[in-house]
């Protein structure tokens, strides 16, 4: 990873991919940007890899887009975002989404424009009571990017995304948890322990079992008897792994199973 914008390891099933810019909350650059994609697509190939974790290094999770790079003084003409958002953003974000394993995410502090879009591209957010995800793209005269506006839809409904992102708000932890948007908070003191169990608890999950829950919940918005199609490949795929026998023989047994 170049001037190690991105730090990753792999430990116990789990990579660990930390965004690595504290002095400026981990602000995403074109090469900071270059470094995630790869180390995502590394954790989702990586058949040693159970779960994927994403956090940020220092004080924050991720402050957005570092706009010093897009200072216009610096630059001939206006930047082509849309073709930066295809290049840089929108194969992380599939990637997130598009992966059978398990992503999580803990927002130990900010969490502000494409850095909430990555925070949210996992399917589940832990964060610190301290924490806050600010959709701050109209301050600046941009529209959303980094799957924002769909992940805020999905949880908030359109009435709530629409307001959100006209007026450029912020949202504390606790007020993305009490309306749906992130899983939970912790107390600050406590977030490295609880992220720790989580991602533990996921790594000795039963991978068809979380495989079959993203591709399903992910096809929620078909009609009734395509999900329900979806839903069946899915359970039908679990049944076949071996994990699915021994959950069973392990409850008749009255035992903790042990599943591989």
């Amino acid at each position: 990873m170049s001037e190690n914008t991105v730090l990753y390891r792999v430990e116990s099933g789990i990579a660990h991919i930390t965004l690595n810019r504290p002095e400026r909350y981990n602000a995403l650059t074109r090469q900071l940007l270059l470094d995630l994609g790869p180390a995502i697509d590394n954790a989702a190939a990586d058949d040693a890899v159970r779960v994927i974790s994403l956090t940020g290094s220092g004080r924050g999770f991720c402050a957005g887009q570092d706009l010093s790079e897009r200072d216009p003084r610096k630059l001939d003409g206006p930047l082509d975002l849309a073709a930066i958002q295809r290049e840089l953003y929108h194969p992380v974000i599939r990637t997130l989404n598009e992966t059978p394993k398990p992503v999580a995410a803990c927002v130990n502090g900010i969490a502000v424009g494409a850095g909430a879009g990555l925070a949210l591209a996992a399917d589940i957010v832990l964060a610190a009571e301290s924490a806050s995800l600010a959709f701050s793209f109209a301050r600046i005269g941009l529209a959303a990017d980094a799957g924002v506006g769909r992940a805020l839809i999905n949880a908030l409904g359109m009435p709530r995304a629409k307001a959100i992102l006209m007026l450029g708000e912020t949202l504390t932890a606790d007020e993305a948890q009490r309306c749906g948007l992130i899983w939970r908070t912790v107390a600050d003191g406590d977030l490295g322990r609880e992220y720790q169990t989580l991602l533990n608890k996921l790594a000795a999950t039963p991978r068809a079992s979380l495989a079959g829950f993203k591709s399903a919940l992910a096809s929620a918005h078909l009609t009734l008897p395509d999900y329900l199609e979806i839903e069946a490949d899915a359970q039908g795929r679990a049944g076949r792994n071996p994990d699915y026998a021994e959950g069973v023989l392990a409850f008749l047994e009255k035992r903790k199973p042990d599943f591989s």
